[in-house]
């Protein structure tokens, strides 16, 4: 199954009842049950709740900050505040894990100093991000609206 992007699955109140797929960044996991995951898309995290009975504890162990996975499961009506629709995990794979050291990003906000000095970590920030998005729809709406044509070879040659 092909993945669904985290904005598609919080925006669209049709995907609510389905299975879908998601794949993305560990930004938090608590209580050694809920994964805050998030794919670039939005700023928001998409909630996947896992059964405990299902998931072995070395597996849990891999959900750090930033590491990679892959959910597949049913998205519901969230039972708790903060967001519309959470997804109850049926199959969850690492797809990369992320070592905490050497990557010491945490789920708080953290100062341009810090990430100047530690460039390797901007990515995964919020602001960042947002500023990514934005550069990329600029980037996009004027390369929609104003093409670039491209010459034959043989017309530049003969203008030069």
């Amino acid at each position: 199954m092909e993945p669904t992007s985290i904005k598609s699955v919080l925006d669209n109140t049709s995907l609510t009842g389905t299975t879908v797929t998601v794949a993305g960044w560990v930004r938090t996991f608590r209580n050694d049950r809920f994964i805050a995951l998030n794919d670039g898309s939005t700023i928001h995290n998409l909630q996947c709740v896992i059964d405990q009975e299902k998931v072995d504890a070395a597996t849990r162990a891999r959900f750090t900050t930033s590491a990679s996975v892959r959910c597949t499961g049913a998205i519901v009506e969230s039972k708790g505040s903060g967001q519309r629709v959470e997804m109850q995990v049926t199959s969850v794979e690492v797809l990369g894990d992320s070592d905490a050291n050497a990557y010491p990003i945490q789920p708080k906000k953290h100062s341009l100093e810090f990430l100047r000095e530690n460039a390797h970590l901007r990515f995964r920030t919020n602001t960042y991000s947002a500023i990514f998005r934005i550069r990329h729809q600029v980037s996009f709406g004027i390369q929609r609206e104003h093409p670039r044509r491209q010459e034959p070879a043989a017309e530049r040659r003969r203008q030069r």
